[in-house]
């Protein structure tokens, strides 16, 4: 069985690395790579979708990337206990037209003993934006450690 440090029971500081390294997985925008840090038999609920294992979880995110342009997200811890983390986050996408948002959202995970996340609710909600209203200007890939986070850039 693989294991996905740092592993349950989570510390204030493990549940923080946790967090940051699924925004960076995140941020590269590879499905094969970001289904890895999840149970073969995950369960998913995104915004009103369900999703379960590893291969739903790919498809899902080769569907999300080929219509969210410009992905970048940010993630934050809310809490931890044990094995789970609540995290909130932001990320900010372009639709083909050019349209811009700010998705804002929730999410509770739920981790193995080996470290991998068996179960994620996300409760998400898309916010038009204008382009001068952009927050999260680093290059493509995950973000750079001198980049403020949520709370730093006041969202």
């Amino acid at each position: 069985m693989t294991e996905k440090p740092p592993l349950p029971p989570f510390t204030r500081e493990t549940a923080i690395q946790k967090v940051r390294m699924a925004e960076d997985a995140w941020n590269f925008k590879d499905p094969e790579r970001v289904s890895l840090a999840y149970s073969e038999d995950s369960y998913w609920r995104n915004r009103s979708e369900f999703i379960r294992g590893r291969q739903e979880i790919v498809a899902f995110l080769q569907r999300k990337w080929a219509k969210e342009n410009g992905y970048k997200l940010i993630k934050e811890l809310w809490a931890w206990h044990d094995n789970r983390i609540a995290v909130r986050f932001q990320y900010e996408w372009h639709d083909e037209a050019n349209n811009w948002y700010r998705a804002y959202g929730n999410e509770n995970w739920e981790f193995d003993e080996h470290g991998l996340m068996r179960r994620r609710e996300a409760s998400i909600n898309d916010v038009p934006i204008t382009e001068q209203e952009r927050k999260f200007l680093w290059p493509q890939g995950p973000r750079p450690a001198d980049h403020p986070g949520l709370s730093e850039l006041g969202l």
